[in-house]
């Protein structure tokens, strides 16, 4: 994750699994309803991945300088390709709050036909997507929550509770295999002061108590390699054993694995978080403490510009009898092992 909060929220979940484009594209069904003798809802009919009437899609995220938040454009900008119906409009990235508040108007005076708005800051961008509803323009709201679900269509994000939750309860259940008793699991968080932190400690924190287990040494880094290598230095350095070790972020997981090498740490195994392709071609080799990551995938950035095509041509997502695109679509922090890393390999992303 990069240094600005992602306000993870907890809503509709789709498919229990990590919500990729492929996925949610082979779902996509017309609003025709099939034949039925019954009037019970039943899912949409159809095949909505066949291409439509033309969509112009606005989109607008931070600069690019972290891995998530490179991935999150390259993975909007790849789904739009897919789609020969669709225009993809979108602005230089940005930190800048003001400069993505005038590129999203600039983008609404474009008369776009939905925009895809991940904010530097949601708070700040409130009034922006706003304004974009207002002008009849769909806002699919990406991550960053706005402050108001009236300046959005729709919501999809992670859930950072839930990886704490899953990162926990992994550890936890690979401890119990061994027999461990006592174990000491240390931690490595991003930026305490962020609600993102704080839910995903939570959640960590609620499933290892749940296995009678607690957090031991916790360190607090800034989301960036060389403060991950930095606090997991100290860390180590405070504590000669560890059984097991939970880094909150594959981007600032470079450096706590520079940091675990150069300690020769090797007894502990390691989860990480957010799902890069680095670590997982490291879960695959199986030879270093890392046997996990915990997703929050870049990969619902493409799910974003596949639900802004939909909601520009007027269509739902097939295997749903609603007939409207959801409210809210909160993807799921699957656990990424050696057994099923080949499986997740497509959504990993370059730290």
């Amino acid at each position: 994750m990069a240094e600005q909060p992602f306000l993870g929220r907890r809503g509709f979940l789709l498919g229990g699994a990590a919500v990729g484009a492929g996925a949610l594209l082979a779902g996509c069904t017309s609003n025709t309803p099939a034949n039925s003798a019954s009037n019970a809802p039943v899912a949409n009919a159809g095949d909505n991945a066949q291409p439509g009437k033309p969509v112009t899609i606005g989109f607008s995220a931070p600069a690019a300088d972290h891995g998530w938040i490179a991935a999150i454009t390259k993975n909007a900008k790849a789904q739009a390709q897919k789609f020969s119906e669709v225009k993809f409009n979108a602005t230089e990235g940005t930190n800048d709050v003001n400069q993505q508040i005038s590129q999203v108007e600039t983008l609404i005076n474009a008369k776009v036909d939905v925009l895809v708005i991940l904010p530097f800051d949601g708070k700040a961008l409130t009034s922006a997507g706003q304004q974009a509803m207002d002008a009849g323009i769909p806002v699919i709201n990406l991550d960053r929550v706005f402050d108001t679900p009236l300046a959005y269509r729709t919501w999809i994000g992670g859930d950072n509770y839930r990886m704490g939750v899953n990162a926990g309860s992994y550890i936890a259940a690979e401890l119990k295999k061994k027999n461990v008793a006592n174990p000491i699991i240390g931690e490595v968080a991003g930026i305490d002061s962020l609600p993102l932190t704080q839910e995903r400690s939570k959640g960590f924190s609620d499933a290892l108590g749940r296995a009678g287990f607690k957090v031991g040494p916790r360190v607090s880094a800034q989301f960036t390699s060389e403060s991950g290598e930095q606090q997991t230095a100290n860390l180590l350095q405070s504590a000669p054993k560890l059984d097991a070790l939970w880094n909150h972020d594959d981007d600032q997981g470079i450096g706590v694995n520079a940091a675990i090498d150069t300690a020769g740490r090797k007894e502990f195994i390691m989860v990480g978080g957010a799902g890069s392709k680095n670590m997982m071609n490291l879960i695959k080799a199986d030879s270093s403490p890392i046997k996990a990551t915990v997703l929050y995938s870049p990969s619902m950035a493409s799910t974003a510009v596949a639900l802004a095509r939909l909601l520009g041509q007027g269509k739902g997502i097939g295997d749903l009898a609603e007939h409207d695109i959801p409210a809210e679509i909160t993807t799921y922090s699957a656990v990424v092992t050696k057994e099923n890393v080949d499986q997740y390999l497509d959504v990993g992303f370059d730290s």
